[in-house]
């Protein structure tokens, strides 16, 4: 009965992608390979407020003693480690000294009684301001922002614009009647004469004057070309019957160029393909 292999032991690290089982026994690892880094502020102010809130202390009501021990103590870790320290946070360790300092010196009672400043009030304003700032930047941070989250993308897209024409209502047509109607009475001629109409004749009047299948203006049909006038009344109402006669048979397209144009009618192209 053969044993079963025992389990490798995870490696302690890789070198140049190769595992290494064990440390090696020559290891020389210099004094200053191994440094503590430290946390990283924008100022003063933004070190004292991580040591508020780490240390859960009231902003509006600071213990200067206990701030003061804690600010003092950071400060000798960052010259410890030889970082250099900006001029501005040996102030601020100047101002909690001085703060600490009025607060341990006792107040006369008149002053007291006259309810004197406290001198933290300005210290906690700069600390709220500052946080208030802060919060806000981090919101904004925390918006997608181009190049960090997501990337800009430009995409040209060659397409052909399709005309598109306004659709004829039965409002324009009305319009378009009613203009007609105005211009009869204004041309209208008193002769009285009985005439036979035919809407057919109108039809096939019409469809033959669109026989060269392009558009024909819309009150161009309602003028009598072999005399070169207007229509009758009569010849108005029949030809606009047939207009509609043959639009209600598909057998002419009634178009317009543009909102409140001209209208068009031409034969249909079922039509046209028929002949």
């Amino acid at each position: 009965m053969t044993q079963a292999p025992l389990p490798l032991s995870p490696p302690v690290a890789h070198i140049y992608g190769e595992p290494l089982l064990e440390m090696p026994l020559d290891l020389y690892i210099p004094p200053d390979a191994l440094e503590v880094v430290l946390a990283t502020f924008q100022g003063p102010l933004d070190l004292l407020l991580y040591l508020i809130r780490k240390h859960n202390l009231d902003v509006l009501d600071i213990p200067m003693a206990q701030l003061t021990q804690q600010y003092m103590n950071y400060i000798e870790l960052m010259q410890r480690n030889r970082l250099e320290l900006a001029a501005e946070y040996l102030l601020m360790a100047a101002v909690l000294i001085e703060i600490k300092a009025r607060m341990l010196l006792p107040r006369p009672t008149k002053i007291a009684d006259d309810g004197a400043e406290d001198p933290r009030v300005e210290l906690m304003r700069r600390l709220l301001e500052y946080e208030q700032m802060k919060l806000a930047a981090q919101k904004l941070n925390e918006l997608p922002q181009a190049g960090r989250d997501f990337e800009l993308v430009q995409v040209l897209i060659e397409q052909t614009v399709i005309q598109r024409l306004p659709n004829v209502s039965v409002e324009d047509l009305r319009q378009a009647w009613l203009t007609l109607l105005a211009r009869a009475k204004i041309n209208s001629h008193h002769v009285v004469r009985r005439e036979e109409l035919s809407v057919r004749e109108q039809m096939t009047r019409i469809l033959r004057q669109l026989r060269h299948g392009e558009f024909e203006i819309f009150s161009n049909l309602f003028h009598d070309r072999n005399n070169n006038a207007q229509l009758s009344l009569a010849h108005l109402v029949v030809t606009f019957i047939a207009v509609l006669e043959l639009a209600k048979e598909s057998l002419v397209e009634i178009t317009q160029s543009e909102t409140l144009g001209s209208i068009y009618v031409r034969a249909s192209r079922s039509l046209n393909a028929t002949e």
